[in-house]
């Protein structure tokens, strides 16, 4: 399908404020799940998930954290600024930029910037019972962004230390609320690891230890994979045809061991939200431009729309055994790649075979690739949800899906 004729408005529904999930269930497999197979529509509760999965399945999510990525001072004035925290920039790497105990650079989203005159922004911390002054400075304005460095006089204390006890979680902004102390622990999967997301994969958390216990003993092999979830996925799509909308870039790696699996398990991967779909989608066109430029170095890019560039007629074995390739000859255990792929109707699929996924905004990214996964049968899967009383958004209910044959 031609980008061109893709209408925004085309993949969109009624909302309504009390259809939203404000809050979390008290039990995270409570939630609803509903089952798209073969056409066909039913609905369960998340716990009994694996009764649904193919025994012969790979499973894989996404195991990035969420960062208390909020930060806010308050000027002599009275006036609160908010500094939210995007990504690193030097250092550029997640690890090491939580690690930095002096200063540290960071893009960020800057709220009531227009009363930040003054070049610093100071407040006092105790951090694990160690005082210290953590300081901001503007650096320099890209457009919506604002690089700042973060510098403060206490060189026992880590910058991630700084966040995850002065920062707050940054909830998505649809819920209109502040965060609570319940999001600390539920806008974060259980099996979370790699700190540097400012979103959740939301996919995830419906999971408790009981739930992935009993798809183990389904003989469900499962696989991680980390790709930091950036801000923009919750912006709107707001120009009328998908060619002209900006997708955000975010950064993600995969184990080499990973990529095996993935190569002895192509035609039968199941994947837990967007975020790994776009991961392991990605993956597919990174083994292309590999395949197709042996020197390449560094941290890779697939822009937005590289994938319609290349040719997608190799295997997903082949592709995927070139990034296994590339990894060998670089002495690497873990690919790091970033990917700007907007998925779209009419994309074909290479690796993800199921997903599971909730119920995303009108007129946004993820409802489109919802739409390219099963077809116009995302009307149906959503009339289905709205009738039915499921929860939508970060917090709302689930749903399997498998590609309509």
């Amino acid at each position: 399908m031609e980008l061109d004729k893709i209408s925004v408005n085309d993949y969109t529904y009624n909302l309504t404020e009390d259809r939203i999930a404000k809050y979390p269930l008290n039990r995270r497999a409570d939630s609803r799940l509903l089952l798209y197979e073969k056409g066909e529509i039913r609905d369960d509760y998340f716990r009994n998930i694996s009764d649904y999965l193919p025994a012969d399945f790979l499973m894989v999510y996404n195991n990035a954290k969420v960062v208390s990525a909020r930060l806010f001072f308050q000027k002599e004035t009275g006036a609160k600024i908010e500094i939210f925290c995007l990504e690193p920039h030097s250092p550029a790497d997640y690890a090491v930029a939580f690690q930095e105990t002096k200063l540290c650079t960071w893009k960020c989203m800057v709220g009531n910037l227009k009363k930040w005159k003054k070049d610093f922004l100071s407040k006092e911390l105790i951090v694990n019972d160690k005082k210290l002054l953590l300081s901001a400075q503007i650096i320099s304005r890209q457009q919506n962004n604002v690089l700042i460095q973060f510098s403060w006089n206490n060189s026992k204390v880590t910058f991630g230390e700084i966040l995850d006890n002065a920062g707050m979680v940054p909830i998505p902004p649809y819920l209109k609320r502040e965060s609570e102390s319940i999001d600390k622990e539920r806008y974060q999967t259980n099996y979370s690891k790699i700190k540097g997301s400012v979103a959740a994969p939301t996919a995830g958390l419906h999971f408790d230890n009981e739930t992935i216990n009993k798809i183990k003993s389904e003989g469900i092999e499962i696989e991680e994979v980390t790709l930091h979830v950036g801000a923009g996925t919750f912006r709107p799509v707001q120009s009328k045809t998908v060619e002209d909308h900006e997708m955000h870039v975010e950064h993600f790696s995969v184990s080499a061991h990973t990529i095996d699996k993935l190569i002895e398990n192509a035609g039968k991967i199941l994947t837990v939200g967007t975020t790994t779909v776009r991961t392991l989608e990605s993956l597919y066109w990174i083994g292309l431009k590999i395949q197709n430029n042996n020197h390449v170095t560094g941290e890779i890019n697939l822009s937005q729309w590289e994938h319609k560039t290349l040719d997608g007629t190799m295997s997903v074995e082949n592709s995927l055994k070139s990034i296994k390739n590339h990894l060998t000859q670089t002495n690497q255990n873990r690919l790091k790649a970033s990917t700007q792929i907007m998925i779209t109707p009419g994309y074909q699929f290479k690796l993800t075979s199921a997903m599971i996924t909730n119920f995303h905004q009108p007129k946004s990214t993820l409802l489109m690739l919802i739409a390219a996964f099963v077809g116009d049968d995302w009307k149906k899967i959503y009339e289905f949800a709205l009738n039915n009383n499921f929860r939508f958004l970060s917090y709302g209910d689930s749903s399997l899906l498998f590609p309509k044959k």
